[in-house]
């Protein structure tokens, strides 16, 4: 449990008066990481009031308070005073919602009215009112070990209309909404279903990429802990679109509380008659296992993954042939990724129009970031595709902009952009175009006080140790350019390491054997484009500006 919520959970359980204050349950993240520990109050029929950076101490206080009909005024955040559904469009005010509870509310009317007249809505707050939660619609809304939260709020609703569905029209929709992988690559989604629905073979298969292996990033790690619902019903979808009867979830190791609740909601759903044999009394048979990753960053490519499923080492193989046509065990494979799974059940439900008038020209729906580094306020954040990073890092995040250096899109494997650009959309084309790609998600903000030579070294030092070794360029080219980064920042420079080191980045990108070889040296670039001045500092002047490298000379003169 992150930022101390379950020392809260435990302190305000043991406060809790039964007779006054009914059930508590954990929900998942809402994105808000900057003001966790959070605790929601319900209030039936009147308004959710969320408490932020709730301490134990402070969570006895709240639960002894709410006995007594008094809301700890210091601590509340928000308030939320309608349930929203996505799926179909749905707004119903609380006053309006069914509850079951028999607790008489300690409350005052009259009371509760003016409290909630002067505290923010969810929506007014600046971090959430730029943002689109479509693949995060429910975290933080369901108990995501509850399946029966997840239908309350239509889930599995799409999935009951899809199977009496022609699969053809289930893929033209998909196509026509302007779906892209969410993985990083972008890889037109309609269009790779399309292919493995017309893959010969009896037996096929679909898997789920949860294999999340950018250092700070959490984005399918909290869909698949808060709403993992989201993401099966989406991949029973694929599979009966494809004609797959099997499939699985490939999520690390590294996640324990993601692969236990992922245990919970198959085994649920299979109670459900959601999975196994004449799913929702159809002909269809479907059956999900789970498969835990050891932790290396190289699964997250297709090809690699489909080797630790059958048993083997994770190590990616020339294409073609696709997992398409010759994926896992030699059979058709439709590989997404978790938040590429977790938009289908919405484009069905609300139509294609609805995802591709959400983003731009060429990608539509949204995207989802961990917005973390140098801004006030960090969390997960999902987005329309072509918001501008200006957007995101001032208006989301609340970073001063006079401080800013620089955005790194895309993990270990992404670029540096320099303030300069921040009016650019987000989109997979524009960011490659500025020498970064869009990647599963991370976004790390880096302030003026940050050596870009150093920030470089660190992500190239990262994707050194989780090379494969299968292929020369990667295994050999990273190498030698760790070794010049590190004689730079060590004050051992030589003549000429500069041109080297671009040669080489430019060496290892063209030749790598796959795509993570193939943008490893996205951070070296990226900083040698817009920062080089910054090494030739290093080099000439034997002086980092931001003071982190130890280099052996004097300060420079201002």
């Amino acid at each position: 449990m992150g930022a101390g919520v379950e020392a809260t959970r435990k302190a305000m359980d043991d406060a809790r008066a039964p007779e006054k204050i009914g059930r508590s349950s954990i929900v998942g993240c809402i994105g808000a990481c900057y003001a966790e520990p959070l605790v929601e109050l319900y209030i039936p029929r009147k308004a959710r009031i969320l408490y932020k950076n709730v301490q134990p101490e402070e969570g006895e206080e709240i639960m002894n308070a709410a006995a007594e009909g008094l809301i700890k005024e210091d601590k509340v955040f928000c308030k939320i005073e309608e349930e929203y559904h996505i799926i179909d469009d749905e707004k119903t005010p609380l006053e309006d919602y069914p509850t079951s509870s028999e607790i008489k509310s300690p409350f005052d009317e009259d009371y509760l009215d003016e409290l909630l007249e002067k505290s923010p809505s969810i929506n007014d707050l600046e971090y959430f009112n730029e943002q689109e939660k479509i693949v995060l619609r429910n975290t933080g809304y369901i108990d995501p070990e509850n399946i029966e939260e997840y239908i309350a709020r239509n889930g599995y609703k799409t999935l009951y209309n899809a199977l009496e569905m022609d699969p053809d029209d289930i893929i033209e929709k998909v196509s026509k909404s302007k779906l892209r992988g969410r993985g990083g690559a972008g890889f037109p989604t309609g269009r790779k279903w399309r292919l493995g629905k017309e893959a010969e073979g009896e037996k096929k298969y679909v898997i789920s990429n949860g294999d999340e292996g950018d250092p700070g990033a959490y984005m399918d790690r909290v869909v698949l802990e808060s709403d993992p619902h989201s993401m099966i019903e989406g991949m029973i979808i694929g599979a009966y679109t494809i004609g797959a009867d099997e499939g699985f979830i490939f999520v690390r190791n590294e996640y324990p509380k993601a692969v236990e609740r992922l245990e919970v909601a198959v085994e649920q759903a299979e109670e459900y008659g959601i999975l196994g044999e004449n799913i929702m009394g159809s002909d269809f048979n479907f059956a999900i296992t789970i498969s835990r990753g050891g932790g290396a960053f190289v699964c997250g490519e297709e090809t690699a993954l489909m080797s630790a499923i059958e048993g083997r080492l994770p190590t990616p193989k020339p294409r073609p042939p696709y997992p398409t046509e010759s994926g896992l065990w030699g059979k058709p494979t439709l590989i997404n990724n978790v938040k590429t799974w977790a938009n289908i059940p919405v484009i069905l439900n609300r139509g294609w129009k609805f995802l591709s008038q959400i983003g731009t020209k060429k990608s539509g729906g949204t995207k989802v970031f961990s917005l973390v580094g140098d801004v006030r306020r960090r969390g997960l954040i999902e987005v329309r595709m072509g918001t501008l990073l200006r957007e995101i890092v001032e208006g989301i995040g609340d970073a001063d902009l006079d401080e800013v250096k620089a955005v790194q899109t895309g993990g270990p494997s992404g670029g540096f952009i320099p303030t300069k650009y921040f009016d650019t959309p987000l989109d997979y084309e524009t960011l490659n175009e500025l020498g970064s790609i869009m990647g599963s998600g991370g976004l790390v903000v880096a302030d003026k006080n940050t050596c870009m030579v150093d920030m470089a070294k660190y992500f190239l030092d990262f994707t050194l140790s989780e090379s494969c070794g299968q292929c020369n360029p990667c295994r050999e080219g990273l190498e030698r350019m760790l070794e010049i980064l590190n004689r730079i920042t060590n004050g051992k420079s030589e003549e000429g390491d500069i041109e080297l080191l671009r040669k080489l980045s430019e060496y290892v990108k063209d030749t790598s054997l796959c795509a993570l070889g193939g943008t490893a040296p996205n951070p070296v670039l990226s900083t040698l484009d817009n920062f080089e001045e910054e090494y030739r500092e290093h080099v000439e002047d034997k002086f980092c500006r931001a003071g982190v490298c130890d280099l052996g000379g004097d300060e420079k003169d201002e």
